[in-house]
């Protein structure tokens, strides 16, 4: 460097990056040490711990942990009490005063955290079964109740008995048309167990549907130690036995059905007869579609063409009988009042969803039926047969022969629905009566026939609700069978006939009578089955928690 450049003064960067010794205006003044070791990276905030304060810092081979985990200070020898809310916990008496299904209702309505805890009753073996086979034999049961045509209410009461019987108590099960899931959590810090199963065939057997009653009921039993190899071998036999009743015995049951219904509407035996024969041939029909894959809504087409079919043929060959109380025979070997109330059953405790694919499934069996009557009547209209709408008007009254022909439907129908040997007797007890009342209201009582049928379907569904407590059984085998009776036939031929002959108004004015008396069917039902629990509590209940309302209580 030269002489003139040493002599030029520098700038303030130079002295400043060349200088170490002179620093800015907030550099530490002389005499004021700074502790060393101090690195910028070391500095922390006003929250850092002091010095002298000794923490414990985890151990290096701990590795962080959910939410849901287990704390450490958490041991499940020696668990901490349970969460008592500040109401208290109501006292449910766990005894076998009532059925289990009442008991089950009860607990399923209330909070989990309000749930009393199970009296856990020694099983065989010693540390209790797994979990997810417990599980797995809760929803094999789900699935036999739901395919058998049980409400939604009742098969999660019996799916939480199995559960609570085990040592499950913290479970929440949930059924919809199709899908049943249950889920278990042990305590608030431990995962869930969740498993689910699809319910893909549906078939109507209420023996086998009284059987899985009777194994819920005995897993319930606080005094029957049932293990869980032995329930699932229960419940394999369940499944390998056979229906009660042949095949020719169902065709037979349909045709008898078929005829009793036409004695009802006004029919004679040459009627009787027709009507038999049109509703056999239909089964038998139907059963084919069957065989060959076809749906539902298709087999219950064809089912119902030969009893129209016969009625027309009959008209137009001049025969003198009544067409149209052979046609109506027909209709109600196949009408799914079973579905029917099921579906509305589900609606009025809250399982929507459930409800709504019931429902929606009846429509499309009856629109099946309206499509294989209406090609029917189309036909036989054009061929010049006289069928008259009017005829609804001209029933006869004839009590003895109508209550004998109501009991004989009823009889038949508790086959077809293969029910128990020894519940046929009480089921045809029931329908009888439900004509009975229906015949004093509607016609010496001059009562309208939506209001007749709702009264008399109430009374089966009370009756049949005290029969199944009586024998701690399900309440379809003894109300099922007894609607038949009441099933509006009638209303939905001659509303089918009114559209085939272009009188759509009067068509669907008696379409529209046909639905409001099925609606009073199943709500009767239902009414009369909670009349009966309304005043049957659950014994040691509290009264504010003994009986809660279905799901929800006035839209909230």
């Amino acid at each position: 460097m030269s002489e003139a450049e040493d002599r030029k003064p520098q700038s303030d960067e130079a002295r400043g990056a060349f200088d170490p010794e002179i620093t800015s205006e907030f550099a530490i003044p002389a005499g004021f040490a700074a502790p060393r070791g101090v690195t910028e990276s070391e500095t922390t905030s006003e929250f850092a711990v002091p010095d002298g304060l000794d923490v414990q810092h985890p151990h290096s081979d701990e590795v962080e942990k959910s939410a849901f985990s287990t704390p450490n200070t958490y041991s499940s020898k020696q668990p901490p009490t349970a969460f008592t809310p500040a109401t208290g916990i109501p006292a449910i008496s766990l005894t076998k005063d009532v059925p289990w299904q009442d008991r089950m209702r009860t607990m399923l309505r209330m909070p989990v955290a309000e749930r009393p805890a199970p009296e856990h009753a020694p099983k065989a073996e010693e540390d209790g079964p797994a979990v997810p086979r417990v599980l797995d034999l809760t929803l094999r049961i789900g699935e036999l109740l739901l395919a058998g045509g049980e409400g939604a209410e009742d098969v999660e009461a019996a799916m939480f008995a199995v559960c609570r019987s085990y040592g499950l108590d913290r479970c929440e099960p949930n059924v919809t048309f199709t899908l049943l899931s249950i889920s278990h959590q042990p305590s608030l810090v431990d995962d869930p167990v969740t498993a689910s199963r699809t319910v893909r065939r549906r078939a109507v057997d209420y023996t086998r549907l009284a059987a899985v009653f009777r194994l819920v009921d005995d897993l319930s039993d606080p005094e029957t130690h049932l293990s869980l190899e032995e329930a699932y071998r229960r419940l394999a036999e369940i499944r390998r036995n056979r229906h009660p009743y042949p095949g020719w015995a169902l065709t037979a049951a349909g045709g008898l059905l078929a005829g009793a219904a036409s004695v009802l509407v006004g029919g004679d035996w040459l009627v009787f007869m027709a009507a038999a024969l049109g509703a056999m041939l239909g089964d038998r029909l139907a059963w084919l579609c069957a065989g060959r894959g076809l749906p539902e809504f298709y087999q219950f087409t064809v089912a119902a063409m030969p009893p129209a079919a016969i009625g027309v043929a009959l008209t137009v060959a001049h025969v003198d009988v009544k067409a149209s109380a052979v046609i109506t025979g027909g209709l109600f070997a196949l009408l799914p009042g079973r579905a029917l109330v099921a579906g509305v059953q589900d609606g009025l405790t809250g399982f929507y969803i459930t409800a709504s694919a019931r429902l929606l499934e009846v429509l499309y069996l009856f629109v099946g039926i309206v499509v294989g009557v209406l090609v029917v009547l189309y036909f036989g209209v054009n061929l010049g047969a006289k069928l008259n709408p009017d005829a609804a008007l001209g029933i006869s009254q004839r009590p003895a022969l109508q209550i004998a022909a109501s009991m004989l439907l009823s009889l038949t129908f508790a086959v077809l629905l293969q029910q128990e040997k020894s519940t046929v007797l009480w089921v045809t007890l029931n329908g009888g009566v439900a004509w009975t009342v229906y015949g004093a209201l509607h016609y010496p009582g001059g009562l309208s026939p939506v209001a007749s049928t709702a009264v008399a379907a109430g009374l089966v569904g009370l009756f049949g609700q005290l029969l199944s407590r009586y024998r701690f059984a399900s309440a379809l085998p003894y109300t099922t069978a007894a609607i038949g009776p009441l099933l509006p036939g009638s209303a939905t031929y001659f509303g089918l006939l009114a559209t085939a002959q272009n009188e759509v108004d009067k068509g669907l004015v008696s379409l529209a009578t046909a639905a409001s008396l099925a609606m009073a069917i199943a709500i009767g039902v239902n009414l009369g089955s909670e009349i009966s629990r309304l005043f049957l509590r659950v014994p040691g209940a509290a009264s504010a928690a003994g009986r809660r309302a279905a799901k929800r209580t006035r839209g909230f």
